[in-house]
């Protein structure tokens, strides 16, 4: 068998046609979607990158392998410590790339990332790794060729899984000035009013309409696309068709991949995965492109699979991790799950169209916040521990039914439901906390709180302040001064 997964980091699907976006960013994952099933409520269980791509290799929640974060101990896998064999579990058996391991199959990967955040445990399981060696910063013509290498040298062989990572839609926004602005006359998202970008310019915290830049506005001459603050609906549109353009690039390059599977007589057979690490924020919360929150915007990913012989043309509505990609492999190729993981296989949808999903889901991040989030039926729950200076209330609530971009909490209208969600919230903790791996007993969230809180949110409050005055925003920073007293000693 061949599997190709290819990973969009910051890739939201509500910015997909697939999914309905109104602009053509994705024509050749489109293409996938309609020979396959796509996911629709599909998230990472841990936001963003470090997190989120460490939960999926390891199968396994942040709260129980330790990375929820970018820095200190949030940063660090957790040691499997004195019952750890000469190779480690991980190695082994428990990776993503171990279940196709088990079965014979050859690993290839192809992505900057275990040296972007020294996730050295990225790498484990695969038999070879192409470090494309910017840390990132790459744009997709400079990872494409190293792809197709590969393609013209492997792909006839039987028994291979291909990973490959693009980063074009991550900030900053990099497309090439050749490759020109298709949305140059398409309308933006009808949700993008003047209104409401004026709400937006009045709140405070990194990555707002102000402070693209995260805690400022500066801009880079490299990156002509990327703006440094949305000051009106010219820079909006630059901000989205920067972000729209990252995607359709990026698509771009899926294509000349699946057009060199087919030169080489091998497409039919191939099973193709599309998916992202996390989503990004684009106005959602009033933040915009980045990846900051346990929200609707960061959390939900896209995933489309296309698997020769198995279900066409299906859309799954249940919810599901992206984390329970590894056992649904497992269940459906015969091999062995491991005993370690979180996920939940969802191989009858893929196999015969038929529900396979969770109840509801609890989403976590804590690089840039501390907060935890619950989602189910129409509604999303935010719970928040750490507000990253973006003066969060402590609970929001959105029906995302009536409400898909976030921009009405309505916890004070909905205490019923709020209180299911806590009841979920608990439930959810209980559980990781009684299935913690030994010698184990701290949920990692409360560490990143005591060392100080999450990563990008330390060290910047006071500077940030000054800016907050300087732009007509200083009645804001005796609530930050209050809420954050340490930062200002």
């Amino acid at each position: 068998m061949r599997f190709l997964l290819i990973d969009i980091d910051s890739m939201s699907p509500e910015h997909l046609g697939c999914y309905g976006y109104h602009r053509n960013t994705s024509p050749n994952i489109d293409s996938l979607a309609q020979e396959g099933v796509r996911f629709e409520n599909y998230y990472t269980s841990d936001a963003p990158c470090f997190p989120s791509r460490t939960a999926l290799m390891t199968g396994r929640l942040g709260i129980h392998n330790g990375i929820v974060g970018h820095g200190g101990t949030a940063g660090d896998l957790r040691p499997e410590g004195i019952h750890r064999d000469f190779r480690d579990r991980l190695g082994r058996q428990e990776s993503l790339p171990g279940v196709f391991r088990q079965k014979g199959l050859h690993c290839a990967l192809v992505s900057p990332f275990g040296e972007r955040h020294s996730a050295w445990t990225f790498y484990a399981g695969f038999n070879e790794i192409y470090n494309t060696g910017k840390g990132g910063m790459e744009s997709a013509e400079e990872v494409t060729p190293t792809v197709l290498r590969w393609i013209e040298q492997n792909a006839k062989r039987d028994d291979w899984f291909l990973y490959v990572n693009y980063w074009d839609p991550h900030t900053p926004y990099r497309a090439p000035e050749s490759f020109g602005n298709p949305f140059e006359n398409d309308p933006l998202p009808g949700w993008m009013t003047e209104e409401m970008l004026e709400r937006h310019r009045q709140k405070v915290g990194p990555h707002g309409a102000r402070e693209i830049n995260m805690y400022d506005n500066r801009t880079n001459p490299k990156f002509p696309r990327h703006p440094g603050e949305i000051a009106n609906m010219e820079d909006l549109r630059m901000m989205v068709d920067g972000y729209d353009c990252g995607i359709r690039f990026a698509d771009q390059q899926v294509g000349e991949i699946l057009q060199a599977l087919k030169a080489q007589g091998v497409y039919d057979d191939v099973v193709v995965i599309v998916t992202a690490d996390h989503g990004e924020n684009m106005g959602q919360l009033g933040i915009y492109g980045e990846h900051a929150t346990a929200d609707q915007g960061t959390c939900r990913i896209p995933m489309v699979i296309r698997w020769p012989g198995m279900h066409k043309g299906h859309v799954d509505m249940d919810l599901h991790y992206h984390l329970d990609l590894p056992p649904t492999l497992a269940e459906i190729l015969d091999a062995k799950p491991s005993e370690v993981w979180d996920g939940q296989s969802y191989a009858p949808v893929l196999t015969r169209g038929e529900n396979a999903g969770r109840p509801f889901l609890v989403v976590s991040q804590n690089a840039h916040v501390c907060q935890r989030s619950v989602r189910f039926e129409n509604w999303l729950y935010v719970r928040t521990y750490h507000d990253g200076y973006h003066l969060f209330d402590k609970e929001m609530l959105f029906n995302l039914a009536q409400d898909p971009h976030e921009e009405h909490n309505v916890a004070a209208d909905n205490p019923l439901v709020c209180r299911e969600a806590v009841y979920l919230l608990n439930e959810w903790h209980d559980e990781a906390m009684m299935t913690m791996p030994d010698p184990y007993d701290a949920d990692p969230m409360w560490t990143v709180i005591k060392e100080g809180g999450p990563y990008h949110a330390k060290g910047h409050l006071k500077k940030y302040a000054e800016r907050l005055i300087e732009t007509g925003r200083g009645h804001a920073v005796e609530e930050l001064r209050h809420r954050h007293p340490q930062e200002f000693q």
